[in-house]
């Protein structure tokens, strides 16, 4: 099985201190980096999505019910869109192969709804290179790790989620995605870091 590492959303506005941020977010950056700088030949490819807002609509509230609306966060060009600060440097690194952008124009929770530059999709993109297993790890667990995890299953893909190097917003509602996941045929692998 060819495998790729897809990392979810690993931005300032989800870590401590951005505008809606997961508790053990700036920990798990750090964790996502050294998986990346010693993954050696474990993955064919590495991947790293992020939300890239301009205009998405109902996505941004000023009254959210942090299911499908949010404060605004991660708005393209913005600080709070860059990569966490103690993930960067894997990303210059050149230990990722390409970034994914999501959400330009609605919520997009979903690495799979995102697209490259040069706007292939991500499903596309990992087809082109005969990938056919995917690893996701990324913030936050019961939001886009999951909704990417489910997408990959969808598109075909064997999925196994690193929940080490994931992070929770909730502990009901992350439970609530491991059981959905688990329904859904993903793999889990160890335990993720859940505010409480």
């Amino acid at each position: 099985m060819r495998r790729a590492l897809i990392i979810v959303d690993v931005q300032k506005d989800f870590c401590e201190g951005g505008s809606i941020p997961v508790k053990g977010g700036a920990g798990r950056a750090a964790a996502i980096a050294e998986l990346v700088a010693s993954a050696g030949g474990r993955y064919a490819f590495t991947v790293a999505t992020r939300d890239h807002h301009i205009d998405p609509g109902a996505h941004f509230s000023e009254n959210p019910d942090f299911q499908d609306s949010f404060p605004v966060h991660c708005v393209a060009g913005s600080e709070g869109s860059e990569f966490h600060a103690d993930f960067a440097p894997a990303v210059d690194a050149g230990h990722v192969d390409e970034v994914v952008f999501k959400g330009a124009h609605s919520a997009s929770k979903s690495g799979f709804e995102g697209f490259t530059e040069d706007g292939t999709t991500l499903s596309d993109w990992l087809k082109a290179r005969d990938v056919t297993g995917i690893d996701v790890v990324g913030i936050a667990t019961d939001h886009c790790v999951k909704a990417t995890a489910l997408d990959g299953v969808h598109a075909g893909f064997t999925v196994r989620v690193l929940l080490d190097y994931t992070a929770g917003v909730a502990a009901d509602t992350t439970r609530t995605a491991l059981d959905e996941l688990r329904g859904a045929g993903v793999a889990l692998s160890g335990e993720p870091v859940v505010a409480t």
